[in-house]
């Protein structure tokens, strides 16, 4: 792999690197300035691909990088991260979207496990129907679009509460009758994995492989546990701890919602992300708001307090003004 792009570098003559802020098999991802647009910052998802392939392959895997970019260029909904360049440079091909600021989910995780506490499943919720929409999004389009790659550090948390579908390292058009050729090397990240996404091209995937991406990932920010990787579940039924052992706040329906969405043949998991919707939230109406933690408290006396009946604190105040006034009586 070539060495990264250096800070100050300026790309398609429009874009200047500020810094690095991803690194990943197949490339970098780069905070940039647009500098045709004075305030405007973006992302650089880079692609190198595999100099090793033959050079028809080589061609066969831009060309198809270039189509898919134009699809991805084309879609426009809140969840999504705007792509609105692509361009190849030497070797490497680029794809240019929004910078979404904010935490990614995977931080948020990390930071309520130092708590020693949970992220609170309202919260993980709300994310989990915002992320529904940007898959119900992706997999309505024609063809559909199946994103392969969800795992909470590809979701980030604007300070807002919006949350953003933000890396299309591994996306695949779902063209009809049409030869795959694997353009980016990987096949997502093996914690969030699905058994058909190991095949080498991609061939057997659809969008209930990101229905199973979707469950592992909130099977993990639930219970700060990652869910083991399909591979180990097929050879080891039991290895996967059911998420109310691991916390029992988690209500059963959200248990069992995610469980459907990890089932290991892709014919036994929900077949639309509106099904599995449906799992999880059924009726329920989930507001999109800021990020919270709850912390616990540093001593019991303190959830005490919180938690006293108001009848209680009555009593004791009649009591204390009691006392107060009969003090006040003998001393006369």
């Amino acid at each position: 792999m070539a060495l990264p792009i250096k800070k100050g570098e300026v790309l398609r003559g429009r874009y200047k690197i500020r810094e690095r802020i991803g690194q990943g098999g197949m490339g970098n991802i780069y905070l940039a300035d647009d500098t045709r647009l004075q305030g405007r910052l973006c992302a650089l998802k880079e692609v190198e691909h595999d100099r090793a392939l033959p050079d028809k392959i080589l061609k066969e895997a831009r060309e198809q990088f270039m189509r898919e970019a134009t699809v991805l260029a084309r879609l426009d909904h809140p969840n999504l991260p705007k792509v609105s360049d692509f361009f190849s440079n030497g070797p490497r091909d680029y794809l240019v979207m929004d910078y979404v600021p904010g935490k990614d989910l995977r931080t948020l995780m990390i930071e309520a496990r130092q708590q020693k506490t949970f992220l609170p499943e309202e919260d993980v919720l709300s994310w989990a129907n915002q992320l529904a929409d940007a898959l119900a999004y992706l997999h309505r389009q024609n063809p559909p679009i199946v994103h392969r790659d969800i795992k909470p550090s590809n979701l980030k948390i604007t300070p807002n509460g919006l949350l953003k579908l933000v890396d299309f390292g591994l996306v695949k058009v779902m063209a009809p009758d049409e030869v795959t050729i694997t353009i980016i090397q990987g096949q997502g990240t093996a914690l969030y994995t699905p058994m058909e996404q190991y095949g080498g091209d991609g061939a057997h995937t659809d969008i209930r492989s990101d229905i199973f991406a979707f469950g592992a990932t909130l099977y993990h920010l639930l219970t700060n546990q990652a869910p083991g990787d399909a591979r180990q579940r097929f050879l080891e039924p039991e290895s996967l701890i059911p998420p109310r052992r691991i916390n029992p706040a988690i209500t059963p329906r959200t248990e069992r919602a995610i469980l459907w969405a990890m089932a290991l043949h892709p014919d036994e998991r929900p077949q639309t992300i509106e099904a599995f919707r449906e799992a999880l939230l059924g009726n329920r109406e989930i507001p999109t708001r800021p990020v919270t933690i709850i912390r616990r408290p540093e001593n019991g006396s303190a959830l005490r307090a919180l938690t006293t009946p108001p009848e209680n604190i009555l009593f004791w105040t009649a009591t204390l003004l009691l006392l107060v006034s009969l003090v006040f009586t003998l001393s006369r």
